[in-house]
């Protein structure tokens, strides 16, 4: 490169020399240094135009034969123009496989611009939700599924769980539509069908129901043997021990069913919980006088109103979550410990809490508590009566009231177990409705 700089200044120092050359010999000196600088600018004026015409018909034309530095330029400008096509086809090519590749996902995919505008989607996109190329190209994706929850969904800003919805050309379907951000603000969306899971989940619930309504009569009907055997003086004393454990056997199955119905029916139940105005420093006051009356509680059980302030719901509902909160830190501190009820509220909602001294969770099982059936230790939990239905209950509770559980344990230092409730349920009573309930 410097060698052929080198060769262009060269030439036009000697292009000027011959005119200085002329200008001595015939004169003026200074026209013929003129007339061969000008001489020098029109072939390089005639150059530039050759470069310029090929750049634009290079399709079309050979590429011109200069040399010296014109020569080189135009030997880059060939080496630029060939890698340039030769990444151009990479990326054709790259594009294509993209296209073959997401064609043939079993779910659906959606790309979305920062305006939620559909920018491009794969086949199974369009079977699914009915989506028609290229007439729904560039239309907002909130006017082809019209469902509140996704449009709730989409404009929101928590995407970690997909939406269930039922699409409008089908409505034998159920879609689990997941959004996911990325680059400058645009979006793709996810679009499964989950009919399948939906189905055998309505299955299950279904059974659970059915079962625990076709084991209550007969439980029914062997308990009341079983008292009436319990009640029976002309019955040998020997068999006294075996039919009290029958009796417990039978309560606690007892338990376990109306469990199960409680869980059935928040789970079959669709959509959030109603709004019902519930007074709940009034519904704890209650608990706190049962637990205070029951026989096998701690010997210090205690309420703490921070709020007079309600909550806006299902009173059963949330009765049934506090309950079995209580009734579970109660089970698992021992006799001398201490049982802590607590009801406050603050800017971004309210929040219910079980605090006891008990024997505390170890933390690989606190993710799974809320489980049905899950027990940390299945040994003492049976030995307690437990269903190991309880959390599952007020996880279904909370989520039916866009609350949910935070557990808080270690292991010998006892338990916290707290609701979080939004702002937007609770109902803030006037001092004169708080002071007559």
């Amino acid at each position: 490169m410097v060698a052929m700089w080198t060769f262009a200044l060269a030439r036009l120092a000697g292009i000027l020399l011959l005119g200085l050359c002329l200008g001595l010999l015939i004169g003026p000196i200074w026209l013929w240094i003129l007339a061969a600088a000008c001489l020098y600018l029109g072939w390089q004026l005639v150059t530039l135009y050759r470069l310029d015409r090929w750049l634009r018909l290079r399709s079309q034309i050979d590429p011109p034969d200069f040399g010296g530095i014109w020569g080189d330029i135009v030997a880059q400008v060939i080496r630029l123009h060939r890698r340039k096509q030769f990444h151009k086809q990479r990326l054709i090519q790259l594009f294509r496989e993209l296209r073959r590749s997401t064609a043939a996902l079993p779910d659906g995919v959606i790309i979305l611009s920062a305006q939620r505008e559909i920018v491009w989607f794969n086949r199974q996109a369009a079977r699914l939700l009915g989506l028609k190329r290229p007439v729904d190209v560039g239309l907002r994706i909130d006017n082809l599924i019209r469902s509140p929850e996704f449009v709730l969904y989409l404009h929101g800003d928590d995407f970690a769980m997909p939406l269930v919805i039922r699409p409008p050309v089908q409505l034998d379907l159920y879609l689990a539509l997941q959004v996911v951000p990325y680059g400058g603000g645009q979006y793709l969306l996810l679009v499964r069908d989950v009919t399948r899971q939906m189905r055998l989940e309505a299955m299950r619930k279904d059974f659970v129901a059915n079962a625990s309504h076709e084991l209550r009569t007969p439980l029914t009907v062997i308990s009341g043997y079983l008292d009436t055997l319990a009640d029976d003086s002309s019955i040998d004393p020997a068999w006294s021990g075996p039919i009290k454990d029958m009796r417990a056997q039978a309560q606690r199955m007892n338990a376990i069913i109306a469990d199960l119905l409680v869980l059935s029916r928040l789970e079959s139940t669709d959509g959030e919980a109603p709004r019902d105005a519930v007074n709940v420093p009034s519904m704890l006051e209650r608990l706190h006088r049962d637990a205070l009356a029951s026989a096998d509680r701690p010997r210090h059980v205690v309420l703490e109103l921070e709020t007079t302030d309600g909550l806006c719901g299902a009173a059963h509902e949330l009765e049934s979550a506090f309950t079995n909160l209580l009734v579970n830190g109660m089970k698992y501190t021992q006799a001398e410990g201490t049982v802590r009820m607590r009801w406050w509220a603050d800017a971004e909602g309210a929040y219910f809490s079980v605090i006891d001294s008990g024997i505390g969770i170890p933390p690989e099982h606190i993710p799974r508590l809320t489980e049905r059936f899950y027990r940390v230790d299945a040994g003492r939990s049976r030995g307690q009566g437990g269903s190991g239905l309880g959390l599952a209950i007020v996880k279904h509770a909370l989520q039916r009231h866009g609350g949910w559980l935070d557990v808080q344990s270690a292991e010998g230092k006892g338990s916290t177990f707290t609701c979080h409730f939004p702002q937007a349920r609770i109902w803030q009573q006037t001092v004169d409705t708080a002071v007559s309930a």
